[in-house]
């Protein structure tokens, strides 16, 4: 009984998971869009069967709102453009091999000039499809009105069913790449007070450096957050949320960088002690317990970057400052520790140094002080940018806050 309950739990929980999964979403979401603009188009259109708007829907409904908008814009400048190009080559010329050559080189042309990012070959196609039929007006027209209907469509469906927040999602990511730190660093530190085969401290070293591709697609996962949190109308602090992340982020980024540059350090040590221990008994055991407090204090950081409500946050907090304030403890002690024997045995004394300074900046990027000026300054700088870049729009909020503030005050 227990082994079916066990069963049903662990299938609710992946029915759940894969509910949530961005893939599912999309293509649950497209396959709709694209049939709803379907029925519409024949409605409307004078086409049998007009494909144009279902795929026009299957390609601008994306998994966030901002993305799909912007996919919209871009879709319709691409065919109206490819449109325009195709009646006027029509005027002109017929179809030709060589003719078709030039239209396709202007079409190329007029959708960098409009700037359709990725839909410059639609511009191409759409001028090639409309160039190569009888009507060409008339067909020209009805694929424009194709093309509106599905934009049209796909945005309103994004609208109406508003398109989940992936903050969550990336929260995630950014805190399984924190508990996959933190095993790294527990494995670095066993074993320092035996003798470390240089091929163990090299597979350390190689799992550092495959961090990277965790970082790349955690930062996939949060661009796609960003964007989920643009023109949400159910964010209302949808700047907070992306700096926060994206400052979390840059963090541990730099933690692994320099959690690499660690193990190189332990690894040429290895190869200079192949027949000794790396550390004496009382230093290995010190730096292990230090690489401890450090890996918990990389999770605990990344708990409170994820963590998004006020008494949770607290908690995150308070346990992050006590991870920190026992790594802090623990490096000062083995920076004596190692002082005291460079001083009998100065062998490799500066691999003790920079093993020292290596650890000395994962504290000082998990520092919350540093974080707290480091949040502000993104804060500043992406407020001041959104300024500059809409210089009205934030002259009209100016004059709204100021209108409320005197409304405040005077009643």
């Amino acid at each position: 009984m227990r082994d079916v309950q066990k069963r049903v739990s662990a299938s609710a929980a992946d029915f759940v998971k894969r509910r949530r999964d961005p893939v599912v979403v999309q293509t649950l979401r497209s396959a709709a869009a694209a049939t709803i603009a379907y029925v519409v188009a024949l409605q409307l259109s004078n086409e049998p069967a007009p494909l144009t708007a279902p795929l026009t829907a299957l390609l601008v409904v994306q998994v966030t709102l901002y993305s799909t908008i912007t996919t919209g814009v871009r879709r319709v400048n691409s065919v109206v453009a490819g449109v325009l190009v195709a009646i006027g080559f029509s005027a002109l010329v017929g179809l030709s091999w060589w003719s078709l050559g030039l239209i396709i080189l202007a079409s190329l042309v007029v959708g960098r000039i409009v700037r359709v990012s990725e839909f410059v070959p639609e511009v191409a196609i759409s001028a090639m499809l409309i160039l190569g039929v009888s009507r060409v007006t008339s067909e020209a027209w009805d694929r424009v009105l194709e093309t509106l209907i599905g934009a049209v469509v796909g945005l309103l469906f994004n609208f109406l069913f508003v398109p989940p927040v992936w903050v969550n999602t990336a929260g995630e990511s950014i805190d399984g790449l924190s508990r996959r730190m933190r095993q790294l660093l527990l494995r670095i530190g066993e074993g320092l007070t035996g003798p470390t085969p240089v091929e163990r401290a090299a597979a350390r070293l190689h799992e550092a450096r495959r961090l990277d591709h965790d970082i790349s697609e955690v930062d996939a996962a949060l661009c796609q957050a960003e964007d989920s949190l643009r023109l949400n109308p159910r964010v209302k602090e949808g700047l907070l949320h992306r700096v926060v992340l994206r400052t979390g982020l840059d963090t541990l980024e730099i933690c692994t960088v320099v959690l690499r540059v660690l193990a190189r350090t332990l690894t040429d040590l290895a190869k200079e002690r192949t027949e000794e221990p790396l550390f004496p008994p009382d230093v290995g055991g010190e730096l292990e317990d230090l690489l401890a407090h450090v890996a918990d204090a990389v999770v605990s950081f990344a708990v409170l970057v994820t963590t998004q409500v006020s008494e949770s946050a607290e908690t995150a907090e308070s346990r992050l400052a006590e991870d920190l304030a026992a790594a802090v403890t623990s490096r000062e002690r083995l920076a004596q520790l190692l002082l005291e024997g460079v001083q009998r045995h100065p062998r490799q004394w500066q691999l003790h140094g920079a093993l020292l300074a290596e650890i000395d900046r994962i504290l000082d990027e998990l520092d919350m002080e540093n974080r707290s000026k480091r949040l502000l300054e993104e804060l500043d700088r992406a407020s001041r940018e959104q300024r500059e870049r809409h210089p009205r729009v934030a002259a009209v909020r100016q004059w709204v806050r100021r209108t409320l503030s005197r409304r405040r005050r005077t009643s």
